[in-house]
């Protein structure tokens, strides 16, 4: 076996080949000859029947350089930077020294492994990204125009003006008799161009999303739409790496970090050890659930959160929580390959507990109204009648919270 260590760069690469005389270094350019000269060189140990692997860190190169050894036969370890602190704290930076301890940490199997995704995930995560980036633009230009309003002493327009094309040639109506009008007019284009990107970018995503089973599965998460699953499954891309839906929000950098000393154990703030765009999604998924009062109110998940709301003072400790709970739904989901249950996500037994309640409050309002009513000597009928007025809607809350969230099977108290 021939362990090589590889401190890789942009223009360059050093390698460091241990062997029982001391370790052998040498230095290529990231060129088709360098390629070649190192090839050149391992094809040699492996006609010798020797086996060749090399430890290389993550970096923007770093899949490139793994293709291109792995089509010479070369086994790549891509090293996680996050654990391997050993080059970054050394005393010792040189590039020479790097790839020495590289390679003597991979002839000991101890470097710690990163996962590079699917091809098809990068290709999502970049157009992710760049969608993203334009986005932000339109933002930006969108507050541009409200602070030119607002410092020329105009009306301002609302937020949904400028969401349409007739809603910004509305405003640049409005601001054709003023004095500077012909200022909002480039920002305006600029607008009109980068959407259009954006839904070229999106276009390109569907494409790649097109038949995918994860995607499906997350689009049937109320609150989920395909910015989120797009998110999702590119930077999850195999659920089947991740043991547990613990490791899964641990990936996600939504676990707090703790400290465990002794008898004494801390806990802080989340790691956000994690893509952050991952974390992102999944906040935006607990904030979707949460415009959704009228079918996710009765949810456990939704329950917890209000619950938090009144006890935790920052908002954000509540929304955490419930984009880890979130995760493990996903993860649970991803997993088994089934669909969103609404069912699930309502507790029985709290359920049952409830309309308990609800039924002896009705039974208890009823014996109450009678007793009142007797004392006024009223009629059987008038009786009757004003106790159906007080029981109707209570006994149509206690079929509400029997039908859960979806109220399909939800009848009209006759």
């Amino acid at each position: 076996m021939i362990n090589v260590g590889i401190d890789l760069h942009k223009t360059q690469f050093t390698t460091c080949v241990r062997g029982g005389t001391g370790n052998t270094f040498g230095k290529y350019p990231t060129t088709e000859e360098g390629y070649q000269a190192f090839f050149k060189k391992t094809s040699v140990w492996q006609a010798s029947g020797e086996t060749v692997q090399v430890g290389v860190e993550s970096t923007g190169n770093t899949r490139y350089f793994k293709s291109r050894m792995e089509g010479e036969g070369i086994g790549v370890t891509v090293i996680n930077t996050l654990k391997f602190k050993v080059v970054n704290e050394s005393v010792k930076k040189t590039d020479k020294h790097d790839a020495a301890t590289i390679a003597e940490f991979l002839e000991k199997d101890i470097l710690p492994e990163a996962h590079l995704c699917s091809r098809k995930s990068e290709q999502m995560r970049r157009l992710l990204k760049v969608r993203t980036k334009l986005v932000g633009t339109v933002t930006v230009i969108k507050n541009q125009i409200h602070a030119l309003l607002n410092s020329e002493g105009l009306e301002d327009v609302s937020a949904s003006s400028l969401q349409s094309k007739r809603g910004r040639q509305r405003v640049l109506n409005a601001l054709s008799q003023w004095e500077n009008g012909l200022v909002v007019q480039p920002l305006v284009e600029m607008i009109e161009r980068l959407e259009e990107n954006v839904n070229i970018m999106e276009k390109q995503l569907r494409v790649l999303a097109d038949g995918d089973r994860m995607v499906e599965l997350l689009m049937g998460i109320p609150g989920c739409g395909e910015v989120c699953a797009w998110t999702i499954m590119a930077y999850t891309d195999d659920i089947k790496r991740f043991a547990s839906a613990k490791k899964y929000a641990a990936f996600a950098g939504l676990v707090p970090w703790v400290q465990n000393s002794n008898e004494t154990t801390r806990y802080g703030k989340i790691t956000k050890r994690g893509p952050r765009e991952l974390r992102t999604a999944m906040v935006q998924i607990v904030m979707g659930l949460r415009r959704l009062k009228k079918k996710t109110a009765a949810w456990r998940i939704m329950e917890r959160y209000e619950a938090m709301k009144r006890s935790k003072g920052h908002p954000g400790i509540k929304i955490v929580a419930a984009a880890r709970k979130i995760a493990t739904i996903i993860w649970q989901m991803l997993t088994d390959d089934v669909a969103f249950n609404v069912e699930k996500m309502i507790d029985p037994k709290l359920n049952k507990k409830a309309t308990c309640m609800s039924e002896a409050s009705v039974l208890a309002k009823i014996v109450q109204e009678e007793s009142r009513l007797e004392d006024h000597e009223l009629e059987e009928a008038e009786l009757e009648a004003r106790v159906v007025t007080i029981v109707k809607p209570l006994v149509g809350k206690i079929k509400a919270t029997k039908t859960g969230v979806a109220g399909k099977d939800k009848r009209k108290v006759s």
